[in-house]
């Protein structure tokens, strides 16, 4: 029996569980919790595949199974944070008792760009809108960052239901735009071919330094940003 085949599935599966974890805490309004499992869960979701293809045992079942964890982990979980953050935002408001559920329209688009993902052959080497892990990441972030922040405007923002209902339509356009993102992994160990990586680095570094938990969103939306300028320097499209 050929155990290293399964070892890459364990490790999928063990994203999975901390999805689930993370959407038990999130329930509980556990937020930094929720955001640490997503985080495991994220990690967990990148050795999969480098065990995959350190073993030279990818399968299509292996991909199927990556789907579904990151459904739950990257799509499921952010978008009950989000109707979370709606919910507590409309002050059991009669006239806005459904509008939380909206929130769940960043599920709705991670799954539609995972389907998409797994079906596209352009996004081997790079991505074509933003990855879900990256997504979840920046929603989770949200409540960590306006139960951590004094600054009144960022208070009045993350409570404000029309602006947190215009994120989630943001976000599940974001996943699925057609706007060429550039490739984090470093495949070849010199400075020419990977000076752009290294940027993102160290400003994503500095950026988490200086504003910790906004720090976080803010690399996101740095990684967006960068992207499309470097598009629009070089030409590319999707």
């Amino acid at each position: 029996m050929n155990l290293k085949k399964h070892i890459p599935n364990l490790i999928t599966l063990l994203n999975l569980l901390s999805g689930c974890i993370a959407l038990v805490f999130a329930g509980e309004a556990n937020f930094e919790m929720a955001f640490f499992f997503v985080c495991l869960g994220i990690f967990f979701d990148f050795f999969d595949g480098f065990f995959a293809r350190l073993f030279n045992v990818s399968s299509p079942l292996g991909l199927q199974l990556d789907s579904l964890a990151d459904m739950v982990t990257s799509g499921v979980v952010p978008g009950y944070v989000m109707f979370k953050m709606l919910s507590n935002s409309v002050n059991s408001n009669p006239s806005l008792m459904y509008l939380p559920y909206l929130g769940f329209v960043i599920t709705l688009g991670s799954c539609y760009r995972l389907a998409n993902f797994n079906i596209d052959t352009r996004q081997k080497d790079s991505f074509i809108g933003l990855p879900t892990p990256a997504n979840a990441i920046f929603i989770l972030s949200l409540p960590l960052i306006l139960k951590n922040s004094d600054s009144l405007l960022i208070l009045e923002m993350l409570t404000n239901y029309s602006i947190l209902l215009m994120v989630s339509i943001i976000s599940a356009f974001i996943l699925n735009a057609e706007i060429p993102l550039f490739a984090l992994k470093i495949k070849k160990f010199n400075l020419k071919d990977n000076a752009l990586q290294l940027f993102f680095l160290l400003i994503s570094i500095l950026l988490l330094v200086i504003f910790q938990f906004s720090g976080v969103a803010l690399v996101i939306i740095f990684y967006v940003s960068l992207s499309v300028i470097m598009n629009l320097i070089t030409g590319k499209k999707a």
